[in-house]
């Protein structure tokens, strides 16, 4: 009898279950120059603290393999038969079908270790048609089974089906876990959805350990992982504060951090230039035994290359080398940026042909990376080397290698080998993206073919697809150069029509376009527009308009715009203030500029 209603209740939850999904909809920097104590100080300092015998202490895995992870450590729990082991979709889904075929059935352990292999092997889209089949066959599943079904659809991004399967937990009388809550966090911080993973950890602790406020068990209670999804979170929206404040109740709950908490916290406090936070927090992990691992030295290096300290950053790669941490690709791509973004190419491409030399570092993103540094030191020819040696790597330029390298030869102005790499992309199944056309449209622009330019707008315009305002602006600045400023203006005050609202970009540049065929009235009355609108005039805005009103003669009008600037806490660029500086030499000078000039020194 109780197996007839069990055999009910799953064919009730696969018939709602299936109406459910066929209907339900998903809700819902530069920074600042290291200075006081230096961080790299701080980082050696600790490095030297530590024996070479202090044991790491490592962060677990997100979340989605540490449920992988609990659910193989307790495979003695479901059954003393061996573990299933498949290696691909086609195999189990073989051996699942035979196993739906064979009398009896096997049990539910069976069909949940099939179904826990493949997600492990992350063919999350093969597990779930497997596990409709397995409720329509009358098969019950297990907490272990519905937790695996809540991570595919995580990685699915298909987060309002993980609700429906948490509801069934309850329909089922199973009990969620930490581990199944974890999951379903982590799925909805992957994808952005704070406030939904917020509200599921914010009812955890209301909850008090119990799963459902009816029921004894305990196994609820947020744990550490549950913690650093949020923190985590917190800290890449730059919610410092936010980050700070559950890390505090994290440890007023007595839930010791680990090596993951104290990561993401530092990289939270080094993003926004916060460097006596960085040192304190490293200080303190490393008193509590806890050492960074590969992934907050990441951080570390991540951090000096992006202020350009590449001799700190290959300090801590050589660290972490000394304490038999293993640099991973992340760190040498980070490292490879930087000399880049110094024009230091020889020094990167060491790091990239050393990268080569261990066996399978280099990625896509390392090429990108190499790629892009020659292409803006204008070195075409190298940028199509690392590009030709990419096939025998046998890694696959993306979007991002074809976009970078059409950027770099319509800079250097080779249009026909840009229009070449184009057909090459399309051709190998690579589909230009939006920055793709974008830069194409501006070599074309800088290469004196405007009307291309306009025509292949025209021709993207017609094919619906989404085009930005970074593709106007470029159109609307060629027009401008060309002295096409009428049409420039149609385009400019079509925007809106199309579902784009001019940035200060856009209202910069018609105004400069405005000024530099005298029509200086327009452009003054643009700028007073921009206001009105919601979008505040920027110091380029200010600096273009005052230098059309200079070389339009208006030194009065500049002057009032000067003042302005001044009161909006803009100051004048290099080439306005040469224009200011040019005025002093003539016999009459407006006070106001003799005003600003002496608040300026």
């Amino acid at each position: 009898m109780l197996t007839m209603m069990m055999r009910k209740s799953v064919r009730a939850f696969s018939s709602s279950y299936s109406h459910y999904c066929s209907t339900s909809t998903i809700g819902g920097t530069g920074m600042p120059f290291l200075h006081s104590t230096p961080l790299i100080v701080v980082v050696i300092a600790l490095f030297h603290s530590q024996s070479r015998e202090t044991q790491l202490v490592r962060g677990p895995h997100p979340p989605s393999t540490n449920f992988m992870a609990l659910f193989h450590s307790r495979q003695t729990h479901l059954g003393n038969r061996p573990s299933i082991i498949v290696s691909n979709d086609e195999d189990a889904s073989i051996l699942f079908h035979q196993m739906l075929r064979s009398r009896p059935l096997p049990s539910v352990v069976r069909f949940t270790q099939i179904l826990g292999q493949l997600s492990k092997l992350k063919h999350y889209s093969a597990v779930i048609p497997l596990f409709k089949q397995m409720l329509l066959s009358g098969i019950a599943p297990n907490h272990y089974t519905l937790s695996i079904i809540i991570n595919c659809y995580c990685h699915l991004n298909q987060m309002g089906f993980t609700l429906s399967v948490l509801g069934q937990f309850f329909k089922l009388g199973l009990q969620p876990d930490v581990f199944t809550f974890n999951t379903l966090i982590h799925g909805f911080v992957l994808h952005n959805q704070l406030p939904e993973a917020a509200r599921i950890f914010t009812k955890m602790l209301q909850a008090g350990g119990h799963c459902k406020p009816d029921m004894e068990e305990r196994g609820c209670e947020p744990n550490t992982v549950s913690y650093n999804n949020i923190i985590d979170s917190l800290c890449k929206d730059t919610l410092i504060d936010e980050a700070f404040n559950l890390f505090s109740e994290m440890i007023t709950r007595g839930i010791a951090p680990d090596v993951v908490t104290y990561t993401s916290l530092i990289q939270g406090v080094c993003n926004i230039g916060q460097w006596k936070q960085a040192t304190r927090l490293l200080n303190e992990m490393v008193s509590k035994g806890i050492f960074p691992d590969v992934v907050t030295f990441n951080v570390l290096v991540d951090t000096f290359c992006k202020e350009g300290m590449v001799v700190e950053a290959k300090t801590v790669v050589d660290m972490m080398i000394q304490r038999h941490i293993q640099p991973d690709t992340v760190t040498y791509n980070s490292l490879m940026d930087c000399y880049c973004l110094r024009g230091e190419m020889d020094e990167a491409r060491q790091v990239f042909d050393l990268m080569i030399g261990k066996a399978s570092m280099v990625n896509v993103r390392s090429c990108n990376i190499l790629i892009n540094g020659y292409c803006k030191g204008k070195k075409i020819d190298q940028a199509n080397k690392i590009f030709k040696e990419m096939d025998p790597l046998e890694l696959v330029p993306n979007t991002v290698t074809y976009t970078t390298l059409i950027d770099g030869l319509c800079k250097a102005g080779r249009i026909q080998e840009a229009e070449e790499m184009l057909s090459e992309m399309q051709g190998c199944g690579q589909l230009p993206n939006v920055q793709t056309y974008a830069v194409i449209l501006d070599g074309l622009c800088n290469n004196q073919q405007l009307s291309t330019a306009v025509e292949l707008l025209r021709e993207l315009e017609a094919r619906k697809l989404e085009l930005n305002i970074v593709i106007y602006n470029i159109i609307i600045e060629g027009l401008c150069k060309a002295g096409e400023v009428q049409s420039a203006k149609d385009l400019f005050c079509a925007l809106s029509s199309k579902g784009l609202q001019p940035d200060v970009r856009a209202y910069s540049i018609m105004i400069g376009g405005l000024c530099h065929h005298g029509l200086i009235i327009e452009a003054e009355k643009l700028l007073r527009e921009m206001g009105g609108k919601g979008c505040s005039p920027n110091g380029c805005t200010y600096n273009t308009i005052i230098r059309g009103f200079i070389n339009n003669r208006e030194t009065s009008r500049a002057t009032r715009l000067i003042q302005g600037m001044i009161q909006k806490g803009f100051s004048a660029d290099a080439s306005t203030m040469e224009l200011i500086v040019d005025l002093l030499s003539k016999d009459t000078v407006d006070p106001g500029l003799l005003a600003f000039l002496k608040d300026s020194a």
